[in-house]
């Protein structure tokens, strides 16, 4: 399930207090109005965009057009209210695309939204990861996938649902599956892109020409852990797990994933206490997902 956020994003400096024992950080408003902003990312310009997943929609599907996500979490519904922002230094906000999915969950969950997920660049060219795209998420003919953006359309590179559907995991949680994935995060390395994927528990490499291959299936080797946002620094892949809800002091923890390897192991153990996943690479933006 999704977690709703502020409508202002926020520079939060870095966000590690209480039982860690770092000094309380103060933060400025940059801009407000979004639409459940998720992830961020700058451009090699230096120019700030942000993913927001939207306000979800009316429009379903049913058990016979496709499987569908068990209940409480489902059915879902959907709507093409999701799109992506340039925020300018002065706050100013500017749409790039809109009209991308978005979804809502079972409103006895909580009806939390997901939409386009996260945003990176390889050199100039960015691209998006869609969270509330399928037919289990109530969008009938759509696809969660990693698309380019080029003059203010959505060009689809690859199709995520039908990878994970060829492709399963080793260990899915069967009470809470998601047939078509709730991607969380992205990021680029060299000239390939790299998504979490935290329901099934799996990272995978997307390239330019929208060829997948998966680095790691976290679910073969940790169980259902939630594998939430993940950065690349100095050869190394490291993210954070959410855990199940509700949330257990001490069950979240940071991960290293060696490239190249598949192997993984628990890294940073003085973040071992923190009782959710927060990335901390630009240390910018909360965003949930389950």
């Amino acid at each position: 399930m999704k977690f709703p956020v502020s409508f202002g994003l926020s520079f939060l400096g870095i966000l590690l207090s209480g039982p860690i024992g770092v000094s309380q950080s103060t933060y400025t408003i940059l801009a407000s109005g979004l639409e459940n902003p998720r992830g961020l990312a700058f451009s090699p310009q230096g120019v700030l965009y942000v993913a927001e997943a939207g306000t979800g929609g009316s429009t379903a599907t049913t058990d016979i057009q496709c499987m569908q996500v068990p209940f409480p979490v489902g059915p879902y519904t959907g709507g093409f209210t999701s799109r992506i922002s340039r925020i300018d230094a002065d706050g100013s906000r500017t749409t790039v695309v809109d009209g991308l999915p978005s979804d809502m969950t079972n409103p006895l969950s909580g009806g939390f939204l997901s939409g386009i997920a996260d945003v990176a660049f390889i050199g100039n060219r960015m691209y998006g990861l869609t969270s509330g795209s399928g037919c289990s998420h109530g969008l009938l003919g759509t696809f969660n996938e990693v698309f380019q953006v080029i003059d203010g359309n959505a060009v689809p590179i690859a199709n995520l649902s039908a990878f994970q559907q060829a492709n399963p995991v080793v260990d899915p949680e069967p009470d809470d599956f998601e047939p078509d994935g709730t991607w969380f995060s992205m990021v680029s390395h060299g000239d390939a892109l790299y998504a979490m994927e935290p329901n099934h528990g799996e990272l995978d490499k997307i390239t330019a020409k929208g060829e997948i291959t998966r680095i790691s299936d976290i679910s073969a080797s940790q169980g259902h852990i939630v594998p939430t946002t993940v950065v690349f620094h100095d050869g190394y892949f490291y993210f954070g797990n959410l855990w199940h809800f509700p949330i257990e002091p001490g069950s979240s923890n940071v991960y290293r994933l060696i490239l190249g390897r598949g192997r993984l192991r628990s890294s940073l153990p003085v973040l071992r206490r923190l009782r959710e996943s927060i990335s901390t690479a630009e240390a910018i933006c909360m965003c949930w997902s389950r």
